[in-house]
């Protein structure tokens, strides 16, 4: 039986970027919807750090990108190519656009929710990769600037599950600051994005 997913306190969240990127792995996002409730391990980060040229916030704050500048634990949810949404969390104090992406979770909950809305998609490949997660839990820029540490459609949460081994990697798909290994995931899961070669296999 699997332990309850409980929120955390911000008061539990490190106020420093990378620190929290490898915090959340191993923590369950938990999406609300019609009265049911999907699941799924965070598995895979990437920070996006103070004066960092591929942050959204590195030349100020915008309209577009004013939840990262919000206090550490808001979503930030913008949409890539046009496509795809990606969620973040705020990860500093107000003031210091930061931010932390959300890149793979395991699907724990939810599960058939999940192949309704990524039809034909084996376990797997439902949340592996940024776009893929949003996709499978519905997330989209109505979620943008939730507080996702309190009640609501969307929060993180924990089940008392520690991740043993973390793996860091360079970034995946930038062209500004490539080389900076500011990408996080928990050692030998099976539900990681990216190439081979960056998961440590």
């Amino acid at each position: 039986m699997r332990a309850p997913v409980v929120p955390l306190s911000r008061s539990a969240l490190p106020a420093d970027t990378v620190t929290l990127a490898r915090f959340l792995l191993g923590k369950v996002l938990v999406r609300e919807l019609d009265g049911t409730c999907t699941m799924g391990r965070i598995v895979e980060t990437e920070a996006y750090v103070e004066n960092d040229p591929a942050c959204h916030a590195y030349r100020g704050m915008t309209p577009r990108n004013r939840s990262l500048f919000l206090d550490v634990g808001h979503a930030y949810v913008y949409i890539c190519y046009g496509t795809s949404f990606m969620l973040n969390v705020s990860s500093e104090r107000r003031g210091i656009g930061t931010g932390v992406l959300l890149r793979a979770l395991e699907p724990l909950a939810g599960i058939e929710h999940m192949r309704n809305a990524r039809s034909g998609i084996r376990l797997r490949d439902l949340a592996r990769g940024p776009g893929r997660l949003t996709s499978a839990l519905q997330v989209d820029r109505r979620h943008d600037g939730l507080d996702l540490f309190a009640p609501g459609p969307l929060w993180i949460g924990s089940d008392g599950t520690t991740v043993d081994a973390i793996g860091d990697s360079v970034r995946i798909g930038l062209t500004k600051a490539a080389d900076a290994r500011l990408r996080y995931f928990v050692h030998g899961s099976e539900y990681l994005s990216g190439p081979r070669r960056l998961n440590g296999k």
